[in-house]
């Protein structure tokens, strides 16, 4: 690796993906990520007394607060005391840089299980990072981590390479926001980003207001010991675990959306138009147990709950404007400049996981069908295979990262350390 510059093969390099909901890591060309571990990480403050200087006999003693990080699905399901849950992810952006390397360096220690040292980054962000984290990270990458080659791509850019188009419009419904982002030729139209609250946590929470509302009593797996199995829609029997320790309310609560994402996995459904009552109501029930064995048939709810992501006009509990998913899409297209719009709507590309649930494409599709002008050509892609629209952007990296003709776009070690961290805003666009 002469001059500063790759060849294609001898390159192993590594893709991070991060969102709000989990974070996606592994080594380019392969078909999926190595680590899939969730974004939220369990901290505990603890207390270190130390006597420090001792001026002629009084001793002055300092009390310093030490933290403890516990990362990925395993040390986070374990009840400890005062364990609070945070994440280092804001709109997108890296807010707490501290819990940030905790992170990288658990998944380069447990998951990657090599040196940072030996291999280029490619990373995605969100479409609209500011420069000033952009350059944090790079300065982080090259400074912390003594990487050979860095690139920052855009999230909606990678989801778009990994469903074969340069050009499109990238509809990436997370856990935090629904957003549609234009790409043309492999770069995003900024100005014509449109964002929207309503995504899996907002699901997450009217599917709690359901159950509140309904007495349904919301019991996290950590606290039963022991359960019977009951009739259905009879009152749960079950044991609470004995010597628990004092968990923290934002670590309960974690368990909690747990259990409701468990729920809106297993029961939502989004109905093909909007929802009538009456023919929601004569559909097929589901039927789902929670964790403390109380069981019920689901059925005209499981349509009305994921109707607001479409349909937002009746919202309980939200005030200010908040558009649908479709609307999203619309709007978003209508400020780009009138010459792209066929080719974005010849390629409206779903990404994310709130995509899963049962019907959304063909909802979409049929909504989107209908504010289309009749003179445009409407294609909505969206991979069958779910591995494949939740790890959309990873896999987009995976591809872009690997390819022979990339190889010269990296920001080298050299070029950083001729140029500085500036050299992201020129080389990453």
């Amino acid at each position: 690796m002469s001059g500063g510059v790759y060849g294609g093969d001898e390159v192993g390099a590594l893709v991070f993906d991060f969102g709000h909901c989990t974070i996606r890591a592994g080594y380019a060309g392969e078909d999926t990520p190595k680590a899939d571990i969730p974004t939220m990480a369990g901290m505990i403050e603890e207390n270190i007394s130390d006597a420090m200087e001792v001026n002629g006999n009084n001793a002055t003693s300092e009390s310093s607060t030490q933290k403890k990080y516990f990362i990925d699905t395993c040390n986070i399901q374990v009840p400890r005391k005062g364990m609070e849950m945070t994440s280092f992810l804001k709109d997108g952006m890296i807010e707490d840089w501290d819990i940030f390397e905790q992170v990288l360096d658990y998944i380069y220690s447990k998951h990657i299980k090599s040196e940072p040292h030996l291999h280029p980054v490619l990373m995605s962000e969100c479409s609209w990072n500011a420069r000033s984290k952009r350059e944090k990270l790079t300065e982080l990458m090259f400074e912390k981590y003594n990487i050979p080659a860095f690139f920052l791509s855009k999230n909606a850019v990678l989801s778009a390479f990994a469903n074969g188009r340069s050009t499109g419009i990238v509809v990436d419904s997370g856990a935090s926001q629904t957003s549609a982002v234009p790409v043309h030729d492999g770069y995003v139209l900024s100005q014509a980003i449109v964002k929207s609250p309503l995504a899996g946590d907002f699901i997450s929470m009217q599917c709690k207001q359901y159950l509140e509302e309904n007495h349904v009593e919301l019991v996290p797996s950590y606290l039963i010991g022991s359960k019977e199995v009951v009739k259905e829609n009879t009152p749960a029997k079950w044991v609470k675990k004995s010597n628990l320790p004092e968990v923290t309310k934002s670590w309960h609560n974690y368990q909690v959306k747990e259990v409701l994402k468990d729920f809106q996995a297993s029961v939502l459904q989004v109905y093909e138009t909007q929802v009538e009552k009456e023919v929601v109501e004569n559909l097929p029930m589901v039927h789902y147990e929670f964790p403390n064995g109380y069981n019920q048939d689901f059925g005209a709810e499981r349509f009305q709950i994921p109707e607001a992501l479409f349909d937002p006009t009746n919202i309980k509990g939200i005030t200010g404007t908040t558009i649908g998913a479709a609307q999203v899409v619309t709007t978003s297209v209508g400020m780009c400049d009138i010459d792209v719009r066929p080719s974005l709507y010849g390629g409206v590309i779903l990404a994310g996981g709130n995509t899963l649930i049962q019907g959304f494409t063909e909802r979409l599709n049929r909504d989107l069908s209908a504010k289309t002008p009749p003179s445009m050509r409407l294609k909505v892609i969206s991979s069958n295979n779910n591995a494949e629209r939740r790890f959309g952007a990873w896999i987009g990296g995976s591809i872009l990262a690997s390819l022979g003709t990339f190889q010269q776009m990296w920001i080298t070690k050299q070029e950083y350390d001729e140029g500085g961290k500036t050299q992201v805003e020129r080389k990453c666009p």
